[in-house]
């Protein structure tokens, strides 16, 4: 299967990853629903690409934005056929845990798992409605419990707890027949990563690759390039 046709709500598509990711589904023939907080930024992202990109303005953290989103969503489309949980904040590198300021830690959870749960509990609807439906959760490596160390602190354990959300939802959601994977695009040369990291469409290749071919792994896998990372 391709993302040809598919109905696609990319959250954080004013910037960065989500940008590309919105640009490459596009560029498959994928309807884009370009969501941001930024308003503008998510006006900017879908008038650069196109006939096939909406703007959505939309705050994962305020429940009355998400509900709002949704039931656009629904006018529109009715119907979604994946969910990529893209926004996040917080990269806190360098920073130490015994010493870290626990509001970025809070933002961090906030944003990037509490974010994520309930759009994901809001989009439900709408993708028990889909054509072969996904959650793809974007993740990090550095959200791996085999490989974490001290870096990144509070977006780590976010990670971890994305990674976490994205087990619990895949087994809730096999019922309905909603895939749910957790895919890291590695370190991406993006404001968030910083220089030095892997070219961004490489990143966001493989997330599109899964919005594509949700069936292609076990839902509630841990992917990056289509391969499984441990957890």
């Amino acid at each position: 299967m391709s993302a040809d046709g598919r109905i696609v709500l990319v959250t954080g598509a004013g910037r960065g990853l989500g940008v590309e990711i919105a640009r490459q589904l596009v560029s498959v023939g994928a309807t884009v629903v370009c969501a941001a907080r930024d308003t503008e930024a998510a006006a900017s992202t879908a008038k650069e690409l196109g006939d096939g990109a909406w703007p959505l303005s939309l705050d994962v953290t305020e429940p009355e934005s998400v509900q709002a989103a949704v039931e656009a969503i629904d006018r529109r489309h009715g119907r979604l056929d994946a969910l990529v949980n893209n926004a996040a904040i917080n990269f806190d590198a360098g920073s130490d845990p015994v010493v870290e300021d626990l509001e970025v830690a809070d933002g961090a959870w906030r944003t990037n798992v509490l974010g994520p749960w309930r759009l994901s509990q809001a989009c439900a609807p709408l993708l028990r409605a889909g054509r072969d439906p996904v959650i793809v959760n974007v993740t990090s490596g550095l959200g791996s419990l085999a490989r974490m160390g001290a870096s990144s602190p509070a977006y780590s354990v976010s990670k971890a707890g994305i990674n976490a959300l994205t087990r619990v939802f895949a087994d809730a959601l096999t019922r309905d027949g909603i895939a749910v994977h957790a895919v890291s695009p590695g370190w991406t040369a993006t404001d968030m990563g910083g220089p030095g990291g892997r070219p961004i469409a490489d990143g966001a290749r493989g997330i599109v690759d899964v919005v594509g071919s949700p069936g292609s792994f076990p839902s509630g896998s841990f992917l990056q390039d289509g391969q499984h990372v441990p957890w």
